[in-house]
């Protein structure tokens, strides 16, 4: 019988597999900030040749999503989570063996750029593998496990760093070969099913996301750099959003799009992304700003930075499972109206507290911001793929992980434009107060935010002239205006939280409609001529 000697799919060895492979993305875009110093004192790099190896892998990881989540419909999610793992591991182990010399600042940014292209096939294809090995009825805890394990990964990062980079920094790079071939093993050995669509690949629209993608998230990563008042800023801004435009436009009259935008017809899919949005404008910031917090005005370690940083997971991971049961059982909107309703009051009440300097006391307003991110971030992901009844999971999974990816390239943007300008005003107050002469006191301000901003650089000034003098005995001061600088940034998180929760009031509740088709298929589906019949999640049930 055709098909009778196909292997049935192993679906915890799926989700295995699938959370080691994407495991390597997460930790990626938190572990290289830690090891930055040495890299930039071993290579020989300026402080914004470094941005740019940290930007290449977000920028590209923001561009190429949507086209690794078409990808992975036409040529089948599991043959795109290998090719992603292969171009993800391949670009990790040339940049860590980047040579000294002129060449390597190009040589880290066009690996680390090549590094985000890997996870952009990477995560949508993965994700697609879950959705489709899994039952809907069993679909929301599993989904709840993907992302709270992945997403806590993020948390690693630091830490790993911190620990990778005493021995040498390229091991931030070796680390994801083992990472990597475990995660090949357990696909082989899982039995996914592959589905392809026989459909062209819209390479007009892809060029055009990605340019579009690329040119506004590149404007909102460089206004730190060249300043929101900088013309450069806002015509990358602007003309991103201006090819985006022409990329909807396009994509609503073309044949076979890359991303069907009819799916934004339902509500609730709507909704969810709104809600996501909202949500991930303070969720992957917060990494950086209260990792920067905890070594500045706490006076942390890099690792016990990152120690600070699992109060938010611990909260993030039991709620990520508690809104996965909500979801299998009521639907979404109960979850996201709680997510974001405890996460506007966690980051408020830990706004409050910032200015205590003290990591036991914030603990518990820590864990409740990242609950309510942990209630949000699964069912609104699962549910807004659940709903996408005419399009398919790797389109629809691409749709909202370029919207995560943005809100946070937005929300870094924002939050850091934010902090710049309060940490400025508050620094040259500080030293004024300290009798530090007018002449030059707003530029001395200025540099003493970016050292402290850009990499937590609290080092004390040398020195016996009467500013490094002033300078040393304001350091303790500048503690603390850092701590009111970042409460302004932890209040606009908040406010991102409980915008998302007047979102999640839209939305319809229930489940979605017809769960018993796959998506791109408005019915139960007809086996192919000599295909296995199996049930409409290709689990085989």
């Amino acid at each position: 019988m055709p098909g009778a000697g196909r292997r049935a799919t192993s679906q915890p060895l799926a989700l295995a597999a699938m959370m080691f492979a994407v495991a390597m993305t997460f930790i990626d875009q938190t572990i290289v900030s830690i090891a930055a110093p040495d890299i930039v004192s071993e290579l020989g790099l300026s402080a914004s040749g470094m941005q740019w190896v940290i930007n290449a892998y977000l920028l590209a990881l923001a561009a190429f999503f949507a086209l690794g989540g078409r990808l992975a419909d036409l040529w089948g999610p599991r043959r795109v989570v290998v090719l992603g793992t292969l171009v993800f591991v391949v670009s990790s182990v040339l940049c860590g063996c980047v040579p000294s010399g002129d060449y390597a600042l190009t040589w880290l940014i066009v690996f680390r750029a090549t590094q985000g292209l890997g996870a952009a096939l990477l995560f949508p294809a993965a994700l697609a593998v879950v959705v489709a090995v899994f039952p809907v009825e069993r679909r929301g805890r599993a989904l709840a496990l993907f992302f709270g394990l992945t997403g806590a990964l993020t948390a690693v990062g630091p830490l790993l760093g911190g620990w990778l980079t005493a021995w040498t920094w390229r091991a931030i790079f070796w680390v994801n070969v083992p990472v990597a071939i475990a995660a090949l093993v357990l696909t082989a050995l899982a039995g996914i099913p592959d589905r392809r669509r026989g459909e062209p690949l819209d390479v007009r629209g892809a060029l055009l996301i990605v340019a579009g993608m690329g040119l506004s998230v590149l404007g909102f990563q460089q206004s730190a750099v060249w300043g929101w008042d900088n013309a450069a800023t806002w015509v990358c801004i602007a003309g991103g959003l201006a090819v985006l435009y022409v990329f909807c436009r396009y994509e609503l009259r073309t044949r076979h799009p890359l991303v069907n935008l009819a799916v934004f017809r339902d509500r609730a899919f709507t909704v969810d992304a709104l809600v996501l949005f909202f949500a991930m404008l303070a969720f992957v910031p917060l990494f950086f700003f209260a990792s920067v917090y905890a070594q500045v005005s706490l006076s942390a370690s890099p690792n016990q930075a990152a120690l600070y940083l699992l109060y938010v997971f611990a909260g993030f991971a039991i709620a990520s499972q508690w809104g996965g049961r909500i979801l299998d059982k009521r639907g979404a909107r109960p979850a996201l109206r709680i997510g974001c309703a405890l996460g506007a009051v966690g980051f408020a009440l830990w706004a409050g507290k910032l200015t205590d300097l003290s990591m036991h006391d914030q603990w518990p307003y820590a864990a409740l911001a990242g609950a309510g991110i942990g209630f949000v971030l699964a069912p609104a992901s699962t549910d807004a793929v659940n709903r996408s009844i005419d399009s398919s999971y790797g389109e629809v999974t691409g749709i909202t992980q370029t919207v995560r990816n943005y809100a946070a390239s937005v929300g870094l943007a924002v939050f850091g434009t934010l902090l710049t300008h309060g940490m400025t005003d508050r620094v040259e107050e500080t030293l004024r107060a300290r009798g530090v002469p007018p002449d030059g006191r707003r530029s001395m301000a200025r540099d003493v935010t970016e050292a402290i901003t850009g990499n937590a650089d609290t080092r004390t000034p040398t020195g016996d002239g009467p500013t490094e003098t002033a300078m040393r005995d304001a350091m303790p001061a500048i503690r603390l205006d850092f701590a009111e600088a970042n409460q302004w940034v932890f209040y606009g998180m908040a406010v991102a939280l409980a915008i998302g929760y007047f979102c999640a009031l839209r939305h319809p509740g229930g489940r979605p409609a017809d769960v018993n088709a796959a998506p791109g298929e408005p019915g139960p589906p007809a086996p192919a001529a000599g295909a296995p019949v199996t049930g409409a999640h290709g689990d085989g049930s």
